[in-house]
């Protein structure tokens, strides 16, 4: 029988619907969570190799996302395409690994093909699976039971809710490792130096900030005129007033001169000091990246630009957030 074509509101329908089945998948293995989840925790933890996921179709799609999930956060891990492993890339299995082996049925043929040898090396055998009566679980040493109650797919075929509980369970797997290893986001910035993930947790405010020559700064008395200029020759979004000793007494940035110019004629009888944001945030020379991120943008009105002071109080150059994100200084 044809099902009759959607609206825009049936559209809507299904996926709100697909999107609680899934989510209810989730919340079910959260609460079915038991020793078993311990013993697999603890089984990587303990091992002196790599972790090794395997699975075929989308399990080996899920697979592969949690292997390069644990290598991200410090656990040695690669993916194991089953077929590929019958045919010598079983060559990568020690006895020293732990193999997390995915599976909705627990007998995909694939996959107990590749049990014996696995067996036979000595590696460890975790099994994600749909079945914990099935074939794999019963060879497993530790078995996950992730099974769900039904697919978001309309038929209930299509592995939907059942591959994200999966790629959940062995995210809370690298979530636990992660605490119990006592990771640290230094050790996170270790792995990731490309990016502005990288950049922010490796560099500090020093390697990214405006200094010297490039460090635009007027007394309170410069003219609007001079702001004007000073923005226009440095480029930098902003102009950090300062006193006769350098320190910082406020700042003026691009938008407080376009709010200020609608003032007219009166705009160009404005001062520096009639035009900056006194007392602004600001941030050492000697802080994180991140930390420059973080005060930029966790706030309630985001700003783009800080003055960077030193420990006098003394405003020694500018860092934007198009610096700290990865577009560096110009």
């Amino acid at each position: 029988m044809t099902r009759p074509p959607l609206d825009d509101s049936g559209i809507l329908d299904e996926g709100r619907n697909a999107l609680r089945i899934e989510a209810e998948a989730v919340s079910a293995l959260a609460s079915r969570l038991d020793d078993s989840f311990v013993k697999a925790v603890r089984l990587i933890d303990s091992a002196s190799g790599k972790v090794i996921f395997t699975g075929i179709g989308k399990s080996g799609l899920v697979a592969s996302k949690l292997a390069a999930t644990f290598s991200s956060v410090g656990v040695p891990a690669a993916f194991l395409h089953p077929t590929e492993g019958a045919h010598g890339d079983l060559g990568i299995l020690s006895a020293r690994d732990v193999v997390v082996a995915l599976s909705k049925s627990g007998e995909t043929s694939e996959l107990l093909q590749i049990l014996p040898i696995i067996r036979r090396i000595g590696a460890s055998l975790v099994a994600m699976v749909g079945n914990t009566d099935s074939t794999l679980a019963r060879k497993a040493d530790v078995v996950l039971d992730c099974s769900v109650r039904r697919e978001a797919c309309p038929f209930d075929l299509a592995p939907t809710a059942s591959t994200t509980a999966s790629l959940a369970l062995g995210d809370a797997i690298a979530v636990a490792l992660m605490r119990l290893r006592r990771f640290t986001p230094e050790q996170f910035a270790v792995y990731h130096p490309a990016g502005s993930l990288g950049r922010r947790l490796l560099l500090s405010v020093r390697d990214l900030m405006h200094s010297g020559p490039r460090n635009p700064v007027l007394p309170p008395r410069a003219s609007a005129a001079d702001v004007i200029d000073k923005l226009s020759e440095t480029r930098l979004g902003a102009v950090n007033v300062v006193d006769s000793d350098g320190r910082l007494l406020g700042i003026i940035t691009d938008g407080d001169v376009r709010r200020k110019i609608r003032l007219g004629e009166k705009f160009f009888r404005l001062t520096a000091a009639d035009m900056m944001t006194p007392d602004p945030v600001t941030v050492s020379p000697d802080a994180s990246a991140d930390e420059a991120y973080r005060k930029m943008e966790y706030r309630e009105s985001q700003i783009a630009v800080l003055p960077v002071v030193d420990e006098r109080g003394r405003a020694i150059g500018l860092v934007r957030l198009h610096d700290v994100v990865g577009g560096g200084r110009d």
